[in-house]
């Protein structure tokens, strides 16, 4: 199974090498043979290239089975021109790959229901749901798009749009993802101001006639983000767009305990998928052992689930997981009282012994 593997950035090279130390574990145990060649992406890649993504790194992305990316950006990289920013790269790749639906599932570990921020009668009802975000459309692919000077004074402008075709078939995604479920799909939008979301909302509620199994509810998204802090419980699976994906996706890694704790899949009609987790680069934690590789880590388990079709090893990294939190072990974004505080590696190699 051949892997393109993308470190990035900042904490990429240290997250992603534990999440590879994991699947050569799965690989000892099962017999999977796994092919990793690494390729430059983000920073690291201007650094090298001049370029945040090298024609080379979609190549080899393309002739492979799935792609497993760290992190891209850094200060180091902050005052470059726009087309040079690290995280183009990762915008690029995406739409290279035709990478329109980004699973992000953020489920609370009931090893980690302290360190989450809620009640604890809020907490007793658990977390466990799936953010299905539009990834290659919206206001951070829109054209027209820039900055000018307008009567005396600098303007910036971007342009939120959407095809029908594009909510169609992000909306699919989001009802089938329901279906395997608890059957229960709530859209996310702002029908009450944008015209975007106005069509967004139809095509939604027409894909709908096709899943009669699956429960349509929708929310305007500043209602969805309150919610989400009110009761996450009441959500099974959100679909929505890549702006509103963006940051209710964030919120819900933050009330599962950690942003450090939660996986990414990025999906296409076709070809590989790329995972990653859907934390940062995190550059002032880089190189000194402290990040937390468990996002990077499920992310290899989603990478198995669904673009290798190999569930019953993707379970068995989740299990291992679990039962290295049922073991104590935290990094310091999730230390709790009673538990022993560990670096990154260690965290990688107790996974790995566990699976």
């Amino acid at each position: 199974m051949k892997i393109t593997v993308l470190p990035g950035d900042g904490i990429g090279p240290e997250i992603v090498e534990q999440a590879l130390a994991v699947l050569e574990a799965v690989g000892r145990r099962t017999g999977l043979d796994f092919e990793f060649s690494e390729a430059l992406i983000g920073g690291v890649a201007v650094d090298a290239a001049g370029t945040p993504l090298p024609e080379a790194t979609v190549e080899a992305c393309r002739a492979s089975d799935a792609v497993l990316l760290g992190a891209v950006g850094g200060p180091k990289w902050d005052d470059l021109e726009p087309a040079l920013r690290p995280e183009k790269g990762l915008l690029g790749i995406r739409k290279a790959l035709g990478l329109f639906a980004n699973l992000r599932p953020a489920a609370l570990f009931p090893q980690l229901r302290s360190a989450c921020l809620l009640r604890p009668d809020i907490v007793a009802r658990g977390v466990d749901l799936v953010v299905v975000r539009e990834l290659t459309g919206g206001v951070y692919f829109g054209e027209p798009r820039g900055m000018e000077e307008r009567d005396g004074e600098r303007v910036g402008f971007n342009n939120m749009i959407y095809r029908e075709s594009e909510v169609r078939r992000i909306a699919r995604v989001g009802f089938e993802t329901a279906a395997r479920r608890a059957k229960r799909l709530c859209s996310v939008d702002k029908a009450n101001v944008l015209e975007v979301s106005r069509l967004w909302r139809k095509v939604v509620e027409e894909v709908a006639a096709d899943y009669p199994e699956v429960e349509l509810s929708h929310l305007y998204v500043d209602n969805a983000a309150m919610q989400l802090v009110r009761d996450p419980s009441q959500f099974d699976v959100l679909v929505t767009g890549n702006l509103f994906g963006d940051i209710l996706s964030d919120e819900a890694a933050v009330i599962t305990g950690s942003i450090g704790m939660l996986p990414s899949a990025s999906l296409g009609e076709s070809g590989p998928g790329l995972y990653e987790p859907i934390h940062g680069s995190a550059p002032r934690k880089a190189g000194q052992d402290r990040a937390n590789p468990l996002a990077t880590i499920l992310s290899a388990a989603m990478m198995l689930r669904y673009s290798l079709g190999r569930e019953q090893e993707a379970r068995m990294i989740e299990d291992a997981v679990e039962r290295t939190l049922e073991q104590g072990l935290r990094t310091g974004d999730i230390m709790q009282d009673g538990c022993r505080l560990v670096g990154c590696r260690e965290m990688g190699r107790a996974v790995a012994g566990n699976v």
